[in-house]
């Protein structure tokens, strides 16, 4: 089971030379995209518990367009281990405004990470 979202990034949102994101900004939308898988498979939001693992791989620019996958990786009695992507799909070509869609999605951020539902709110099924 998974989740995606997309997003458009505004150049507002760049806090660095280059026009960089910091990557705190995909940890978020892991975190909205995380909450949507966990009320589409428990019907509860879920208490995220930590990442086992984030890579940073590729920068998120002001004007980007990204899509954000949350992706159920297996589920214990009562934790989901959920494997998150970040992929930048749409990229900003110069200051005038004009973008181009990717022929192919940059993946800028991987991550793994667990939550944890409550006893009287987990589904028993895969």
């Amino acid at each position: 089971m998974k989740v995606v979202h997309q997003r458009y990034v505004a150049h507002s949102d760049a806090h660095y030379a280059g026009n960089l994101v910091d990557g705190a900004f995909g940890l978020k939308l892991f975190g909205d995209a995380g909450t949507h898988l966990a009320i589409t498979i428990d019907g509860h939001e879920s208490l995220f518990a930590g990442y086992a693992s984030v890579e940073f791989l590729a920068p998120v620019r002001g004007g980007d367009v990204v899509e954000v996958e949350a992706r159920l990786a297996s589920k214990g009695r009562r934790s989901r281990t959920v494997d998150f992507e970040l992929r930048v799909i749409c990229r900003s070509v110069d200051d005038s405004g004009r973008a181009e869609v990717l022929a192919e999605p940059i993946v800028a951020t991987r991550a793994r990470g667990t939550a944890v539902v409550p006893a009287d709110t987990a589904t028993t099924t895969p």
